[in-house]
């Protein structure tokens, strides 16, 4: 995946977020957002906000706790990407326990799916940087 921050002259980043990238097997964890959120209905990578002096790490707790009650181990970045709304991505691979019973938070998400890389792709509503992510991955991030 190739970075996109804005270069000089280009408009400047408003906000930073994290998003976990868990697998079992072939199967990413995906959620779908609630009507209650920004992009409601939208499927995508959980994730969501830094927060002012957050770590990227620290933030991947954070989010998985208060969207899924689950708790997450960041294992590595994988890369990072600027939506066109401006916000800096950091794409973590990150792992969860086999047996984690993760409770969505209504307020935050609707439902959660394991699904392959091309079923993803067949979401309707899926955030375009997942799309981009999922390119990179399959091209061998």
């Amino acid at each position: 995946m190739t970075s996109s921050i804005p270069e000089a002259g280009q408009q400047a980043i408003r906000k930073r977020g994290v998003v976990a990238v868990i697998l079992r097997g072939e199967r990413f964890l995906v959620i779908r957002r609630s009507e209650r959120v920004r992009a409601p209905g939208m499927y995508c990578f959980p994730g969501g906000a830094i927060e002012l002096g957050e770590t990227e790490e620290r933030a991947l707790v954070r989010e998985l706790e208060e969207e899924l009650s689950v708790a997450a181990r960041p294992i590595r970045r994988l890369t990072e990407s600027v939506t066109p709304w401006q916000v800096h991505l950091a794409w973590w691979l990150a792992e969860i326990h086999e047996a984690a019973d993760l409770t969505p938070h209504p307020h935050e998400v609707q439902s959660f799916h394991w699904l392959t890389a091309a079923e993803i792709r067949e979401l309707p509503n899926l955030l375009p940087s997942n799309v981009e992510f999922l390119d990179a991955w399959q091209r061998g991030l």
